[in-house]
């Protein structure tokens, strides 16, 4: 066991836990944040995606020693207090969420795109979650609401450095 310092959505917290132990158990059995889901826990579904340095990563594949002193987004992090993120308002508003298991991956993946491709392509939409699993089928409701996190974000003012996930 180790004293293990991780910045998690701005903020500093310590725990106590083996260097190699995935980010994800550290994140929802230390620090409650439940926002990334154990899929897999082999990285393939991305139900456990979290923003890394700015970066779309499978937390359960990532020990948490490796991230010390890195800024870690969850989609927790996302939202200004009571504002939420355009990408999470835009899933909100195009109802694409049916199980909800998916959706972390979904919404994390589509912010770590548009903070590097503010208006993207369908195809390149497309492209971005293709390793994100969903089983309920909404993927034309997800595509269309990264869509509308890009004009939703176009129209709001700059994204803070703790939202990008670069403090």
């Amino acid at each position: 066991m180790a004293s293990l310092k991780l910045q998690v959505n701005g903020a500093e917290r310590s725990v106590e836990a083996d260097k190699d132990t995935p980010l994800l158990y550290i994140l929802r059995n230390d620090l409650a944040l439940n926002g990334p889901k154990f899929g897999c826990g082999l990285g393939e579904c991305g139900a456990c995606t979290v923003l890394i340095d700015g970066k779309a990563a499978r937390s359960c594949l990532i020990p948490a020693g490796s991230v010390e002193g890195r800024p870690v987004v969850t989609l927790e992090g996302l939202a200004k207090g009571d504002a939420l993120d355009p990408v999470q308002q835009a899933f909100i508003d195009e109802n694409a969420a049916q199980c909800g298991y998916c959706i972390n991956g979904m919404i994390m993946a589509a912010r770590a795109l548009l903070d590097r491709n503010p208006r993207p392509t369908e195809n390149e939409i497309k492209q971005a979650l293709a390793y994100n699993l969903c089983r309920c089928g909404t993927h034309i409701e997800i595509i269309r609401a990264v869509q509308r996190a890009a004009e939703l974000q176009g129209k709001a003012a700059p994204r803070t450095a703790m939202a990008e996930g670069t403090q």
